[in-house]
């Protein structure tokens, strides 16, 4: 592993241990066995170091898009990528966290987003292009609006991991809140049943 790897190792870890605020580039360098020189000859600000943790040692929306290419039908589908988000959001926090208390972090990282084209707001876009073609097949109701939808079942999975931090989040275990995010949004997206007399 090279100096860089194991400084962002050093930073992602110091700053899920005491928080952006209170994380000193003097703190990294000693967990990282290095001298202060060292981090600002990879990294020239303390911005750009933590913008860096955040692109690289953050989960990322990787398995969210994954669940969304590897399931077996809407349910499942749905499933998996609300099991993902939970673990998205609650494995990110921390570093969420520490990025919002500081401006310049935030503004840099930010700034990078826009510059790649990427964001948060990406998974809400892949998982409403999902909704829209299985509207087409027909499987979600025409008339939904599959933005927000889409924008529903994320924000309940960030609201679970959220509340997770915080105290008891109010289902068994995340497959039980998975499960029931998508239970209740399906009634309202798949089309009704077809119910015809005789």
């Amino acid at each position: 592993m090279g100096t860089r790897d194991v400084i962002l190792d050093a930073a992602a870890t110091v700053m899920a241990e005491q928080g952006l605020a209170n994380v000193t580039t003097r703190q990294i360098a000693r967990a990282a066995g290095f001298t202060e020189a060292a981090l600002y000859k990879h990294f020239p600000s303390k911005a750009d170091l933590m913008v860096a943790v955040m692109r690289e040692r953050s989960p990322g929306f990787a398995p969210l898009a994954d669940a969304l290419r590897g399931g077996d039908g809407l349910v499942d589908s749905l499933t998996a990528v609300a099991r993902a988000a939970i673990d998205l959001y609650r494995g990110g926090f921390p570093m969420f966290a520490a990025m919002f208390a500081d401006p310049a972090t935030l503004t840099a990282h930010k700034r990078e987003l826009e510059e790649q084209g990427a964001g948060p707001h990406k998974a809400n876009e892949a998982l409403a292009a999902y909704l829209r073609a299985e509207q087409a097949a027909g499987r979600v109701r025409a008339g939904a609006d599959v933005r927000a939808a889409a924008g529903l079942l994320l924000g309940a999975c960030f609201q679970y991991a959220f509340l997770g931090h915080m105290s008891q989040a109010g289902y068994a275990d995340d497959e039980e809140a998975a499960a029931a995010f998508v239970r209740t949004l399906l009634e309202t997206l798949t089309p009704a049943p077809d119910v015809r007399r005789t």
